[in-house]
């Protein structure tokens, strides 16, 4: 049994992960994964330069922030070619949790720059003594970077949802929120331009200081998110109302008097369900055996390509448990 079950794994995963097959999914995540490093290293080099030649923390920030993002898609781009692996004696569920890991060291590395651009930035607004020089420059590398963020994360975020990719997920959100960030920065630079032409307007020099927080305060509540997202698949959390779903295509099938005992698992862009029905006991094997693949294609409506596993038992000699919800009756007409 055991044996049978390894095999049907190893099946299932032949089928998934067509990593070899010239212009396969793999191939494709791969190259998006690669494209966001090479965007990732021209922005970052374009914001120190510039940040260090205008003085702008903003800019600075920014370009800490692209730093991050450029670790982050080197990560991706490993952790995909790591999961796209099939499954083997030592891994029957696949190497799909390298994804999840992936995203949660990210969430760990933002968290450090973020700290370190709030502590300078309070710094800077404490001792006032650093003089932000805004420049054509200044404004040209952040609108650069964010038509740049907003074609990379559009293009991550078609290849996560058609390849079900949770890194490249992360990935595309490291890349909105740098659109996000960005805009934020370019109102401190204008704020700090504004300031220098009308000296009424002292104040707003320090614009580019404040966008900088907001910048580090925008990354935390992503980081946030993402990293929740990260441990729950780690800990084989359930995706929200997918157990409710799974129960009702199984029960709108003539024959299935019931659902139970469903469990849900994913690893990396992969789902695992398993369930127990309760079938007529008195049908033939053959018979038991065709609704149960019948059950499997329902599921496989509300999960697509989800590796299912039904468990049949026979009704007659299964007890009503006292804590089923209304409506799971298997006393209920076949």
């Amino acid at each position: 049994m055991k044996l049978r079950s390894c095999n049907r794994a190893l099946a299932f995963f032949s089928r998934v992960y067509p990593s070899r097959v010239p212009g396969g999914p793999e191939r494709e995540k791969r190259r998006a994964a690669l494209a966001s490093v090479a965007a990732a290293v021209g922005l970052t080099g374009l914001k120190i330069v510039v940040g260090l030649a205008t003085g702008s923390l903003g800019i600075l920030a920014e370009a800490a922030h692209s730093g991050l993002d450029l670790a982050a898609a080197v990560m991706t781009w490993f952790a995909v070619r790591v999961s796209s692996k099939p499954a083997d004696r030592g891994h029957l569920y696949g190497h799909g949790k390298v994804e999840n890991l992936s995203a949660l060291f990210q969430t760990l590395l933002l968290v450090v720059t973020c700290g370190w651009i709030i502590a300078e930035a309070v710094q800077r607004l404490v001792q006032k003594t650093t003089v932000v020089e805004v420049t054509v420059w200044s404004f040209l590398v952040m609108i650069t970077s964010i038509a740049v963020d907003v074609s990379r994360s559009r293009v991550l975020q078609q290849a996560a949802e058609k390849h079900r990719s949770q890194a490249l997920e992360a990935d595309a959100l490291h890349f909105r929120t740098d659109v996000w960030s960005s805009l934020v920065v370019l109102v401190g630079l204008l704020a700090v331009y504004a300031s220098e032409k009308f000296p009424s307007l002292y104040t707003l020099r320090y614009a580019d200081s404040t966008a900088a927080i907001v910048v580090a305060l925008i990354v935390l509540v992503v980081v946030f998110r993402l990293s929740m997202r990260s441990i729950h698949a780690l800990l084989d959390a359930a995706p929200g109302g997918m157990e409710q779903r799974v129960i009702v295509a199984a029960q709108s099938l003539p024959g299935v008097a019931d659902c139970h005992n469903v469990r849900i698992r994913t690893s990396g862009p992969n789902v695992f369900i398993d369930v127990h029905v309760l079938l007529d006991g008195t049908q033939s094997l053959e018979q038991a055996h065709r609704l149960t693949e019948e059950i499997e294609r329902a599921i496989r409506t509300v999960a697509p390509n989800a590796d299912v596993t039904v468990h049949p038992e026979p009704i007659e000699t299964h007890a009503v448990r006292p804590d089923k919800p209304a409506g799971e009756n298997p006393e209920r007409s076949l």
